[in-house]
């Protein structure tokens, strides 16, 4: 069983890092460097499944018997890691139309 608020902060610190490496990546194709825009997407893949393998946890956790109590942290967790898989698949998209 993983605690709450270690879980939360994972999630909170890796969704974080993911999102960062996209809005990178953004940046990388816009100056042209394509091969290095998709390397930090990759990067970013690996930060943001890290976040939604703890995710998991805290839902097969609340699932059965530790019922986890929705807390404004773990709302704002939720919040980070959301984003971050958006801003990864509109990075995607529009790294594809530099690509163009």
């Amino acid at each position: 069983m993983i605690e709450l608020e270690d879980a939360v902060m994972e999630i909170i610190v890796n969704a974080g890092q993911s999102r960062s490496l996209c809005f990178e990546a953004l940046r990388s194709a816009r100056q042209g460097d394509l091969d290095e825009a998709k390397s930090l997407l990759r990067e970013a893949d690996g930060y943001s499944r890290r976040a939604h393998q703890i995710q998991t946890k805290l839902i097969e956790q609340d699932a059965g018997e530790a019922r986890q109590p929705m807390t404004l942290i773990m709302v704002h967790a939720q919040d980070h890691l959301m984003n971050s898989l958006l801003a990864r698949e509109l990075s995607e998209e529009i790294i594809q139309l530099y690509q163009r």
